[in-house]
């Protein structure tokens, strides 16, 4: 069976890291080793949270997960809250990711023009580290100016947005959450082809859409689709669960996510 490595948080409520990669990988007949960087009681997004980092931990974890010897067929990082984790990751990317690994990276940083105030100039550099290893990035648009060192804005027009694509060495490059006018664009390129896949921009900004994003595109990409068809079908999956919970009045607000576990016999 195929297998893929998600190194990210988890939380108890909030759909989101990895309660939300879980069952998008496995629902894409993969299956999702959690390798956890903290846990918490519920997504920082609420007004108040409990939670346990686990960086002390993740060094004995990686070492019995060497003696297993597992191959991996993709290695997906989130959430990465200071450099020492970086460091864990850099190091596990370099034992486990082999020829036919590929390895997704969602380099968190940032939204709407600002970085999360967790993060500081050496945590930001460890996940442009690891960003620089990844054959898939999925940064937003304030994510990617900060790979590129540009300034850092909520967004950019879709000429600037290719240009820092082409700046970056990855093979293949997935702008996520780009307003267009009453759209939602994915920008992707893929060291030739730079092509906006749009979807219907919905109310409000619901939590975890970036992490359920990232998996189902490395799921498809593990599964031999091409980032184009992966793209394209995140996109519609994201857009279809939107629509979905926005018609329950919201029942469930803003940080508990999106309903997509409705729509995962249909992956």
């Amino acid at each position: 069976m195929k297998k893929i490595a998600v190194i990210n948080d988890i939380s108890g409520f909030g759909k989101c890291s990895l309660s939300a990669a879980l069952p998008i990988i496995s629902a894409h007949k993969i299956q999702c080793c959690p390798l956890p960087t903290g846990v918490f009681s519920n997504q920082t997004g609420y007004d108040s949270f409990k939670s346990v980092d686990m960086t002390d931990y993740l060094p004995g974890f990686v070492e019995e997960w060497k003696r297993l010897s597992p191959h991996f067929d993709g290695i997906l990082t989130g959430f990465i809250p200071n450099s020492r984790q970086g460091s864990i990751i850099l190091d596990f990317i370099e034992c486990f990711k082999t020829e036919g690994t590929f390895l997704a990276v969602d380099p968190i940083m940032g939204d709407d023009g600002e970085v999360y105030p967790c993060y500081d100039e050496n945590s930001i550099e460890a996940v442009k580290m690891i960003a620089a290893k990844a054959d898939l990035i999925t940064p937003n648009v304030t994510e990617l100016a900060l790979l590129c060192g540009r300034e850092i804005k909520g967004n950019y027009p879709l000429s600037e947005i290719e240009k820092m694509c082409k700046s970056l060495n990855n093979k293949y490059v997935a702008v996520t959450g780009i307003d267009l006018d009453g759209k939602i664009g994915n920008a992707v390129y893929d060291g030739k082809r730079f092509e906006v896949i749009t979807a219907k921009k919905i109310g409000a900004h619901f939590s975890g859409t970036g992490d359920v994003f990232s998996s189902y595109v490395i799921s498809e990409c593990v599964n031999g689709s091409d980032i184009f068809t992966a793209v394209g079908k995140a996109s519609e999956f994201i857009e279809k669960s939107i629509q979905q919970t926005e018609s329950e009045n919201f029942k469930n607000y803003e940080p508990d996510g999106i309903d997509f576990e409705r729509f995962l016999g249909f992956v």
